[in-house]
């Protein structure tokens, strides 16, 4: 459990329509393609970015998925894929070994509750040398 904001957020990694004992669930992430057999840790994050920062090229051990709080953001991968993450808006999820680019989009600030379950033998995140962005993001709203 952490708390954010003054509010209290259990996240798990249940099976699909596990209930918890009390409070209201708020969103479900998933499912998360992840490997049989493979070793996993968890990183739980928040996320807080202002209109227009964004994240250097990077990639992740395993995969990636967050759910947006507040604000947008628009996340574009070296597979030439677009995915807009806002709050109430489809989930982002991002499989283990694709580059990525965030941008934070819209007028306000982006807040994401992020889970990066890595591969727990390898770091979590790597920055990415050999692909740059192509700005897919200025032109996808």
């Amino acid at each position: 459990m952490v708390e954010l904001k003054g509010k209290t957020w259990l996240m798990t990694i249940e099976q699909a329509n596990w209930k918890a004992a009390h409070g209201t669930r708020v969103g479900e992430v998933g499912p998360i393609p992840v490997t049989t057999g493979e070793k996993y840790s968890a990183q739980y994050m928040e996320a807080v970015f202002l209109p227009g920062m964004m994240a250097p090229e990077h990639l992740h051990s395993g995969p990636e998925a967050w759910f947006t709080t507040a604000g947008e953001t628009c996340l574009e991968t070296s597979d030439g894929r677009v995915q807009i993450g806002c709050a109430g808006g489809p989930l982002v999820i991002v499989p283990a070994g694709i580059a990525m680019h965030l941008t934070a989009t819209g007028t306000k600030e982006r807040r994401a509750l992020v889970l990066i379950l890595h591969d727990s033998s390898r770091p979590p995140t790597t920055l990415v040398h050999d692909w740059k962005a192509r700005g897919l993001c200025r032109t996808a709203r």
